[in-house]
Parts: C-alpha cells; sequence; structure tokens
C-alpha cells in the first residue's frame, strides 16, 4: 500500500519540525527503546527529547525506559530516573560524596551501592496507545498501561492500568474509558502489532468505538 508514513523518519510531517518519531532517537541508546509511531510533540528542540525530557537516566544506574507503539507525547512530558532519588536512610540525603576531596573521605561505595540497588523502583515502561498530557511526569518504576490517558500536569508515581484516565499528583484514576470485556478484548486485539498497511486498512474501526467491527476489521485484512 502506497503513501504509508514511515517509522524510522524523525520528523513524520517533514514540514513541522515540533514533532518527532521517538524511535529512530533512542537507537544506538543504552537503557532505552521506544515502539514504532510514538512521538513527542514540542517547539523547543524535540529532537534532544532524551536528553532534554528523560533526567537522571545514567547507564551504570541500570534502570530502563521502554515506550510501546502508538504513543503520544505532549510538550513538557518528563520521565524523572532512578538515578535522581537519593537514600533516605541516613540522617541527611545530600550527596556529599560526588563532591570530591574531604566529603569523599572514607565513603563506602560498596554500601552506597548495596543500598541503591534495594531500593531501585525497575523498569519504567508505557504500554502502546498511551498519550500523556502536556507537562505530565512519569517516575521512576512507573507502569502505564495500553490505552491510558494521563492527563496534564499529572504526576504518575505507581501502576496506571489499561485504558484508564488518570490525573493529578499523585496520578489518581478518575475514570475507565472502556468496561471491562471491552477492555480485555481490545488487549487481545493488540492492534498495535498488525502490519502497517493492515492498520491502515483498519482505520475506520480503530478509530471508532465498536468492538465488533474492529475485531471483524482484524479478521478481514
Amino acid at each position: 500500500m502506497s503513501g504509508l508514513p514511515d517509522p524510522a523518519a524523525l520528523f513524520p510531517l517533514p514540514e513541522v519540525r515540533s514533532v518527532v518519531h521517538l524511535a529512530p532517537l533512542a537507537e544506538g541508546r543504552e537503557n532505552v527503546e521506544a515502539g514504532a509511531f510514538s512521538y513527542y510533540s514540542s517547539p523547543r528542540e524535540p529532537e534532544r527529547f532524551f536528553e532534554t525530557q528523560v533526567l537522571y537516566h545514567w547507564p551504570f544506574v541500570g534502570d530502563r525506559l521502554a515506550i510501546g507503539r502508538f504513543c503520544a507525547l505532549a510538550e513538557g512530558v518528563r520521565f524523572l530516573m532512578d538515578g535522581g532519588n537519593h537514600l533516605t536512610d541516613g540522617f541527611s540525603t545530600y550527596p556529599f560524596e560526588i563532591h570530591g576531596g574531604a566529603w569523599a573521605a572514607g565513603f563506602d561505595g560498596s554500601r552506597y551501592d548495596r543500598q541503591r540497588a534495594a531500593k531501585r523502583r525497575g523498569e519504567t515502561r508505557l504500554g502502546h496507545d498511551v498519550w500523556l498530557g502536556h507537562g505530565a511526569t512519569v517516575l521512576a518504576g512507573s507502569r502505564i498501561g495500553s490505552g491510558a490517558v494521563i492527563g496534564a500536569g499529572a504526576v504518575v508515581a505507581g501502576e496506571i492500568p489499561p485504558y484508564a484516565v488518570a490525573v493529578g499528583n499523585p496520578a489518581r484514576v478518575v475514570r475507565r474509558r472502556f468496561d471491562a470485556d471491552t477492555t480485555a478484548r481490545l488487549l487481545a486485539l493488540a492492534w498495535w502489532d498488525w502490519p502497517v498497511a493492515r492498520i491502515a486498512a483498519a482505520l475506520p474501526a480503530i478509530r471508532g468505538a465498536d468492538i465488533a467491527a474492529l475485531e471483524a476489521a482484524g479478521e478481514a485484512t
């Protein structure tokens, strides 16, 4: 099928430099993956998304950011990764040792590493077809299910179920987009994994809200 979009193109619309595909930007980066057609939209250097919006993500920490396919990330969306978390076991949370000199003397790095390892939050993951609203923040270790919508300015710290709408700080689920049966059928269909031409043929059903029509489109394409 001709005219299909190219997921490897940095700018999905060449004349619009405020929208970038994340998959090409993720190539070659450690501890990062981004699915096809997921994008970030911002008038301010969107091509530097992983430098400016994914913070405290240092390879030696080892935490991973995984973004699914067909995700839409609005301007100002940020991921605060595990490298930004300070230890809270002692009386002060200040990282004296990173300043070196006398403040680093006697620092037990192995003990520090064990403490950090015990508190790591693990992989931060967005499912497929997730919409993160303007200025939303996702904290390390959060899991956002496929089809979820995160409201503008929300702070996600934990798990958001598939096809839920969450707002606020901390983000809380205010409603479900579809009933449990429809959600289960959508997850089973996983239209985001279909070949691109098949998705194009089924777009009327994907855009719609009739699960039976989407299932029929899946069988027909």
